[in-house]
């Protein structure tokens, strides 16, 4: 009799022996699955200034970059180094990763207008930031949040175009950008951000036209 208690015993702990093993097979299982669908690469915006800490909610896109974006696009788009005709059309279509559809159609459709304006042709353009108007100087009034996906970027931006190696024309405004938050494409858009055009009509701006000259000249 007590051989027999013996062998249910056995028998009863390899069961639960193999209960156990089961159960991790399916943990592993689940924490292979895990690991597998995790992203494999993960975005964090960070300040660009490090000179002190800063924490944040990983989702959370600092204004500094939401502006840095905004002004890197924006020079891009108006660079034109040799023909307005041209360069503003491939323009549109090498950012296209960083425009929303709408924005593409309105740029599209202003290329059409100034080409048939003659506002184009062998034209050369460039533009920057104001000195002294920048995020850096007046952060409020450059960047309002709207949401954690919207953003208006003021920029305040002088723009020179030349015809023939002479400028014929320098304009100084503010361009109230809008930028939103649409991390779609992260392969041929790292910054997880698109320029949604417009939020406004540009306004003239009047600053110091030394400034000004300087600046363009350092160009």
């Amino acid at each position: 009799m007590s051989y027999r208690k013996k062998v249910d015993a056995q028998y009863a702990h390899i069961v639960s022996l193999r209960i156990g093993l089961g159960l991790m097979a399916v943990v592993c299982l689940a924490l292979a699955y895990g690991w597998w669908s995790a992203p494999r690469e993960l975005t964090v915006h960070v300040p660009p200034d490090l000179r002190s800490g800063s924490t944040r909610k990983w989702w959370d896109i600092p204004p500094e970059s939401v502006y840095a974006f905004g002004l890197y696009i924006f020079q891009q788009m108006n660079r034109w180094p040799t023909d307005g005709e041209t360069d503003y059309q491939d323009n549109i279509y090498r950012l296209d990763a960083y425009l929303t559809s709408s924005c593409k159609t309105y740029l599209q459709k202003d290329f059409e207008l100034r080409r048939n304006a003659g506002e184009l042709r062998k034209r050369e353009r460039g533009v920057y930031e104001i000195p002294g108007r920048g995020v850096d100087d007046q952060q409020e009034q450059h960047i309002i949040q709207k949401s954690i996906n919207d953003w208006t970027v003021n920029l305040d931006i002088t723009a020179d175009e030349h015809y023939g190696g002479e400028r014929v024309k320098r304009a100084l405004a503010r361009y109230p950008l809008r930028i939103i938050r649409s991390d779609v494409d992260p392969e041929k858009n790292p910054f997880g951000l698109q320029w949604d055009c417009y939020d406004g009509n540009p306004q003239r701006i009047e600053v110091s036209t030394d400034d000004v000259a300087e600046s363009g000249g350092r160009r």
